[in-house]
This record gives C-alpha cells, structure tokens and sequence, in this order.
C-alpha cells in the first residue's frame, strides 16, 4: 500500500466522516483503496466530487465483485456476498482513488448515484444485469448487455462459464414467441413519450444493420420532423463475455481475447491487460522489451486512427479516401505481420515481455513507412480536413465541454478536444512511454471537427515515438527472467526434478499468480483502457473487469444529439470513434 498517496484523501475522510468509517485495503498497484459501509456510499461520494480540495470529479468506473466464491479471508473479502466498486479520478490530484462497499445477501441493493454522475446509469445498469445487484432509485434499472429474456445473472460465480455446463439449447414455439415479442418496441418503457402538447413523434430504428453505426449497434431516434427530440442507444449485441472468459482462461491463455476487445488498437489491449497482471506477480519487464512493445502500440495507434479517418470521411459523403488510408493501414500491417506472424490480432504481447525478438529487416521496413507516410497526412489534410463539405458537416456539431465530458466519463481526443492536455502516456507514464518526447494535441471547440484535429495530429506524434524507438532500440532481452513469465531452459529440465516439474507446470497450467489486487489504465486508441484484476493465488483470475473507453462515449450520445438532426447523428456517431465489441465486451 502506498502511504504516501493514501493518508492525505484518508484523513479528510475521516475527518469528515469519522475514523471507524473507513478500511484501508492493501493492492499492487498502489491505488488508494477504502472500504466503507453502503449506507454512506451516496454521501461518500458526494463529498469526493464537489466538496473535498481538489475533487474526484470523474466516475471512472463502477462495478461488483462476487466475493462468495473467494479462497483467501483476507483484505475484506470474506465477510461480504458482494462488493460494489467505485473508481474515481482526480485531475487535479493526478490520481485514483477506489471505494468498496460491501454487501450481504443473495440478491443485494445498494443506493443509485445517478443523480451525482451520470455516466453511473449504465455503469449501474450493467451491474444489475451481471450480478443482480439493485440501484435503488435508478431511472431505468433493465439489462443492458444480455437480452431482456435471459435468465440468470452471467457474472455470478454459479452462473455457468461455459456451453457443455448448460442443457442442449432448444427453440420451442413459446420460446420463439417470448423472444418475438420482446423484440416489440415500446416508447414508454424507455423513457420515450409519444407525442408532446403540439405535435406526435416519430421514432426511428438506426441499426442494427446500419452503415452509420459501424457495427451491431440500434439507435431508436425519437423525432420531431428532421429534429431529434431523443436517442436511446442499444447496446450488447456484441457481447461475448469477454470478463466471464477471464475467470476460467489461465492467465497466459487469455491474452489473444484482450485483442478482441478494441479490435483495430490490437496490442494495445494486451498491454493494458499484461500491466496489471505484471504488478501482481511483481514482475519488471526489460527495458528491449518496453520499446518493442510502445513502437508496435503506436502503430497500432496509427492503424486504428486510419481506419476512423477513412471511414467517417465515408460517412460524411467522401468516397476515396477510405480507398487511400486502407492501404496505408495495410502498410503498417506489413510490418506488424513481419514482426508478430498476425495482423489485426496478433497476440504477441507476453507476461513479462514479447514472444520473439524482432526479426532482421525490422529497421528497413519501420524506416520506409517513416519517410513514407508524412506525406500521405499531408496529402489527407487537403482532401478530407480542408474540404468545405467536411467542415460544414461536422463544425458545430455534437458539442460538449470540457466539464460535461469529465461528467460523462470521457477520456481520450474527446476529452482533449475540449482543450485539457491530459494524456496518460505524460500524465502517468506507463511501459516506458516516459522514455519518449512527443507533444499531446488538444482543440478547443469539443465538436466533431476538433476531435478529428486531435486524431489526425495524433498520428503524427505517434509517428515520432515510432522513429525514437527506431533510433534508440536497446540492447538486451525480449522477456523477463521471472519465473512466472519465462519457464526454466528447457535443458535444465534434465538436471533436476524440480526443474522439471516447475517448466512442465508453468507450460501446461501457466503461471500461478499471487492473491492481490491490480488495476492498469493506458491511454489506447479510443481513450482510457483498463483492467482490474483480482487473484486468490490461482492459474487463473478470480475477477476480470474490463474498462473500455466506448461504453461511457457511447452512453453520452443522447446528450449530445438532442437538438440535432438524423443527418448530424452519423457526423456525431464518426467523429466519436468507438468500436462496438469495446462498447459490449
């Protein structure tokens, strides 16, 4: 535990609030961690946000642990049934801070805190359809990611893992009935109204099959005329159970799913992923390995941000330039395929380090698309970003401030299109990007326009950290020596028996990592990615939280496109950049 950063935020809590109210929990990752009754959680929070020096103004995350199943009596687990997690962010301070309350019985409740953030409805929401955890007097507690007619509560420890724990799946008529009409569209229970004093309403489907929403995503507009009058986003379509994975893949074997996530960031996803499980096995990563892995993540950056130029570009009427910036994109896939093997999910990334050092060649291929893509930006500057067409498309559009985005939780060039220079590659250096120079874009206007600024002047920067770790890629290993990450040499295992058994253990069942507790948070390609990670000393993880940076960006759409028309919808929706698995998990 990390005193230094604890005791400060811990004495003005208990100064407020009294020094039996809070407990302070040991984890890896040096984040202040208290826990505090349920019934205080409300005014807890409150104070953090509005009252207390320099505030927790944003809601970083919200979630729920199943504490029921835990091995360890230790840390505050075991005498609860559940623990509700909230995670705070202070700008002002640079740091989190993370709030446990602890819950009792079998389908627990807890108070809502809507009305002091409201990026916690879907948070809440998604507790409730996960784990069955009430909001008391939430707007809309209903599922969010599994259909309406799912039974069960898919991240409870008795809710089963996978396909052979569960009877052979049979479609009976009642079934196709019961699935048909919960398919059928009700204003009223979403929040909607028919009509108004003056006027009927129209309301129109967006999706799922949508070009515009780039993915299985509905949107169900509530219309006056042309004018959007509501948006309410449907979400889960997508949903794989990409945290319920975690609990039954070793630590090693869950790796490629992290690529899945944020399908077009690609090793981005492992690093978040590998950070917090290198803090819990206490593992340091050689520094060869730091640089390999920042110069794939930033091709990847560049990659992802291409694929976004191109298509809103799309989306807004301009046809070639998804052509060009395609092929650029397959540029840098030539040099992931020649490094890692894979493209797009390459699953390379390895506790402790990569899997294979670069190949040779490696320097000529990076060095090539160094001198090669500049130009190209250039090239798009003119075309997509100077055309009058584009401008007019997406200046003035989908504002929000900089106060509404922390509100909503919104990290990344939206939230630095607001004119805040916060990146956590220099807010809170990560893997060795504190290593690098590079500048951090920001705008002013928090439209589509200054988003797209951002990104595009993003590419650039990452272009410079890649060319840094051309010029200065050091010496030395690939991987860790740990022995949690690297078996022992396959020739020693001849030596002695308990060689053996540690290389044929570590191989067949992975690394077993010790209990505790972690949370990374990286600045990836749509904005904040983070994983909480909690281990009761097994192979495998107790709890994996996923934070993505599309699910609170996604819920912010209804707030920002009430007034706008259905045409200004598909402006917002590209200039937003989200990826629907990031969103669904």
């Amino acid at each position: 535990m990390n005193t230094t950063t604890i005791k400060p935020i811990l004495d003005i809590l208990t100064a407020r609030f009294g020094e039996n109210t809070f407990t302070t929990q040991d984890t890896r990752d040096g984040i202040s961690t208290l826990a505090m009754p349920a019934e205080k959680t409300v005014t807890v929070l409150q104070f953090l946000k509005s009252s207390v020096i320099m505030p927790y103004r944003m809601l970083y995350d919200l979630t729920a642990i199943d504490e029921r199943a835990y091995k360890r009596a230790q840390n505050g687990h075991k005498p609860f049934d559940f623990t509700v997690v909230y995670t705070l962010f202070s700008f002002d301070r640079n740091e989190f801070i993370r709030l446990k309350a602890g819950l009792h019985g079998e389908y627990p409740s807890i108070d809502s805190i809507t009305h002091v953030w409201p990026a916690a409805n879907w948070y809440e929401r998604e507790v409730y359809d996960m784990f069955g955890i009430r909001f008391n007097g939430h707007p809309l507690l209903k599922r969010i990611l599994m259909p309406v007619t799912w039974e069960g509560h898919p991240l409870r420890k008795e809710h089963p893992a996978r396909a052979t724990e569960m009877g052979p799946f049979k479609l009976f008529n009642e079934k196709v009935d019961r699935e048909q009409g919960a398919l059928q569209f009700n204003p009223e229970e979403w929040g909607l109204k028919r009509h108004s004093d003056d006027t009927d309403f129209m309301f129109l489907n967006i999706g799922p099959q949508h070009p515009g929403t780039h993915g299985v995503l509905r949107i169900i507009l509530q219309l006056d005329g042309e004018d959007i009058v509501d948006a309410v986003p449907d979400i889960g379509f997508h949903h794989r159970g990409a945290e319920k994975m975690g609990e039954r893949q070793s630590w090693h074997t869950y790796i490629p799913y992290t690529d899945r996530i944020d399908y077009l960031g690609g090793v981005n996803n492992n690093l978040a992923y590998l950070l917090a499980v290198e803090r819990l096995g206490g593992i340091d990563v050689p520094l060869r390995a730091q640089i390999i892995r920042v110069m794939l993540c930033e091709l990847f950056r560049i990659a992802s941000h291409l694929v976004w130029y191109g298509t809103f570009a799309q989306d807004l009427g301009q046809l070639s330039p998804v052509f060009y910036m395609f092929t650029d994109r397959e540029k840098i896939f030539e040099i992931i395929e020649a490094i890692c093997g894979g493209r797009m999910h390459p699953n390379w990334f390895r506790i402790g380090g990569v899997a294979q050092d670069l190949p040779q060649g490696w320097e000529q291929l990076v060095r090539n698309f160094i001198h090669y893509f500049p130009r190209k930006l250039r090239e798009y500057d003119n075309m997509v970003m100077k055309n009058t067409l584009f401008k007019t498309r997406t200046k003035g559009i989908g504002i929000y401030t900089l106060e509404e985005a922390i509100e909503w939780g919104v990290t990344g060039p939206g939230l630095r299109a607001c004119g805040l220079e916060w990146d956590l590659r220099k807010k809170r250096p990560y893997g060795g990007y504190e290593n690098f120079a590079f500048e951090v874009p920001v705008a002013a206007n928090g439209d589509c326009y200054d988003r797209a600024v951002v990104r595009v002047e993003e590419m650039r920067q990452s272009l410079r950290i890649v060319q840094q770790c051309l010029e200065f890629m050091p010496p030395g290993d690939f991987k860790s020596r740990h022995p949690l990450a690297t078996p022992p040499v396959k020739q020693h295992t001849m030596q002695d028996i308990e060689t053996l058994i540690h290389h044929f253990l570590n191989v067949s069942w992975g690394p077993v990592i010790p209990a505790g507790e972690a949370m990374s948070c990286v600045e990836a390609t749509k904005g904040w990615n983070g994983y909480h990670l909690i281990s009761d000393g097994n192979t495998s993880a107790y709890r994996v939280r996923v934070r993505t940076p599309s699910f609170p960006h996604m819920q912010m759409i209804p707030y920002i496109s009430r007034g706008y028309t259905v045409a200004d919808l598909l402006s917002i929706l590209g200039g937003m950049d989200y990826v629907l698995a990031d969103i669904d998990r």
